[in-house]
């Protein structure tokens, strides 16, 4: 190229045309795909650059050919301008987890909030980091229906009646009243004729005047009458009864009463009222104190401590329907 610079101007025009020439044989006797070195390829780009008109000299290579080098090369340079020169040092995958974990358990924390209980944890990370991390919400934070009827659960009580036959075929009416708290049992009443009065008085006696629930889940039959009702504001309670022909919406008690049925009633003959109240009221013991429940995560009622040491003892429940396992 130095040497090009001192030439006359016709020797180098014809060295242009010999060029050209050579040029014209080698694309009739080359193949279509000509493969270019990065060395060819650079040169190419470079005299592109400072020479924009040798596009229209181009014989192996098509113009937009050389554009796209150009701009491969532009986005190379500023990759390699642009490579990350150390800065802050990465969140382990456990911590990540950890952080989305803690955000989707508690929707109404933020970043502030999981960050202290991370530094609480012996974490060192970053606020910043923690709202990266974090799961993202496409509406406001909400509570499930789970939630918000487990918070409510403890205020509400459910009652139900349930007809028992008797050995002389003589129909005898239980009345159940629960606690959706800790699903217990609150009381049983056996009668022969219910009333709305005598509903009423089981109703006082089970809940009293200091521990009545906020709500009352019934039924809408009949014998709930204004007596009943009248008694039910005078306590301070509000009554809620389900829609006609709509037991699901008194779903616990409706449940209970099949646990009665399935696990007692079925298996006993009762002679009596007496008899009746006497069964009800043993099996109330043991639905409370001893029996198992997946809603309470595998806990009784009433709570049932564990018991390691001990040798393990069976005792019977309802003439050896059901057993008790203690630890003595």
């Amino acid at each position: 190229m130095v040497v090009d610079l001192i030439r006359s101007r016709a020797a180098l025009e014809a060295e242009i045309w010999t060029l050209r020439q050579q040029i014209n044989v080698l694309r009739r006797t080359a193949p279509k795909r000509v493969s270019f070195r990065v060395f060819d390829r650079l040169v190419f780009v470079g005299l592109y650059r400072l020479f924009p008109n040798i596009c229209n000299t181009l014989a192996i290579v098509k113009p937009d050919t050389i554009v796209r080098w150009h701009r491969a090369g532009f986005r190379s340079y500023w990759r390699w301008k642009s490579r990350p020169g150390g800065g802050r040092p990465t969140v382990p995958l456990e911590i990540r987890k950890l952080i989305r974990k803690i955000s989707i358990a508690n929707p109404l924390w933020g970043a502030p909030r999981i960050h202290a209980e991370l530094v609480k944890l012996g974490i060192d990370i970053g606020q910043t980091s923690v709202a990266k991390y974090m799961a993202t919400r496409r509406g406001p934070p909400s509570q499930g229906w789970k939630t918000f009827l487990s918070n409510h659960a403890d205020g509400i009580a459910a009652m139900d009646l349930f007809v028992v036959p008797t050995i002389s075929f003589r129909l005898l009416y239980g009345l159940l009243i629960m606690g959706h708290g800790r699903r217990q049992i609150l009381w049983f009443g056996v009668t022969s004729h219910p009333t709305a009065e005598w509903i009423a008085n089981q109703l006082t006696e089970a809940c009293g005047w200091e521990q009545a629930p906020r709500y009352l889940i019934r039924d809408r039959d009949g014998v709930y009458g204004e007596v009943f009702v009248r008694r039910l504001r005078s306590i301070g309670i509000r009554d809620r009864p389900a829609s006609p022909r709509s037991p699901w919406q008194n779903g616990c008690a409706e449940r209970l009463i099949g646990s009665i049925r399935r696990e007692c009633l079925d298996h006993v003959v009762v002679f009596g009222e007496r008899h009746l109240r006497h069964v009800l009221l043993s099996y109330m013991k043991y639905y409370n104190e001893t029996r198992t429940h997946l809603f309470l995560d595998k806990d009784s009622p009433l709570s049932r401590i564990v018991e390691r040491v001990g040798r393990i003892r069976c005792r019977p429940i309802l003439g050896g329907l059901h057993h008790q396992y203690i630890r003595i």
